[in-house]
């Protein structure tokens, strides 16, 4: 296992629940697309992710909704070589990044105020651009 699997610090992705099934690869490719399975499908469920607690599995739900299955299961292909090893290391380092980038919480949004300076400089901008306006009008007649 490469060190780039691990879903968060301490927290490997468990092999053992990823479902792993070959299919034969689409595009061109001759007689090996035709008679070799090298396209994996990587599938895991979201309940067999040892270690996770209930607010990171939620989070999960919620942030990969459009990706999971009915059973909640995230789904990976993988199909960039012509090997079945190096698609299926693939389609496991893809599902690792997946997870890793759902379970980034994000973080507290600090309120700030604009400082002094910038809204001098707000306003000193609002007033060139009215100059700029008010001297393209025509000359009034008094």
């Amino acid at each position: 296992m490469s060190a780039t699997r691990l879903l968060k610090p301490g927290l490997p992705l468990p092999e053992d629940a990823v479902r792993l099934s070959y299919a034969r690869s689409g595009g061109p490719g001759g007689q090996n697309v035709n008679k070799v399975e090298t396209k994996v499908v990587a599938r895991i469920a979201i309940a067999d992710i040892r270690g996770l607690s209930e607010v990171d599995r939620d989070r999960l739900r919620e942030r990969l909704a459009a990706r999971l299955t009915a059973a909640e299961e995230l789904i990976v292909t993988s199909s960039v070589t012509r090997s079945r090893e190096r698609n299926t290391q693939d389609a496991l380092d893809r599902l690792a990044a997946v997870l890793r980038a759902a379970l980034v919480r994000p973080r507290k949004r600090r309120p700030t105020r604009p400082t002094r300076g910038s809204r001098e400089r707000r306003l000193e901008g609002k007033k060139q651009r009215g100059t700029t306006k008010r001297l393209r009008r025509p000359p009034r007649e008094d």
